[in-house]
């Protein structure tokens, strides 16, 4: 990597939940990256959440996320992760970024 390092190195091949700046949620393992911060998350599903029943979770398998429509990267704790019952977490779905 070159002097324009975003920091996603010490992620490539760990589990991230990105938001995207339409409001969606999509979690997987990150593969690759490049200098646009467009990545690539392999395994990887969007959780649809509801304030009226759990979250839905759609697979997506391998997905490619343009970077210009990235608003959050981070990282998941695959323990706690795997120890939320989100058949019973209600949450109202994020409204997409405006400028």
């Amino acid at each position: 990597m070159s002097g324009g390092e975003t920091g996603l190195a010490q992620y490539v091949d760990t589990t991230v939940s990105v938001i995207t700046n339409d409001g969606r949620t999509i979690v997987g393992t990150l593969r690759g990256y490049d200098q646009a911060t467009n990545l690539i998350l392999d395994e990887c599903h969007e959780r649809v959440y509801s304030s009226k029943s759990g979250v839905e979770q759609l697979v997506l398998g391998l997905y490619v996320i343009r970077g210009d429509n990235i608003a959050v990267i981070g990282e998941v704790d695959d323990d706690k992760d795997a120890s939320i019952d989100f058949s019973a977490v209600r949450a109202a779905p994020l409204k997409p970024v405006t400028h």
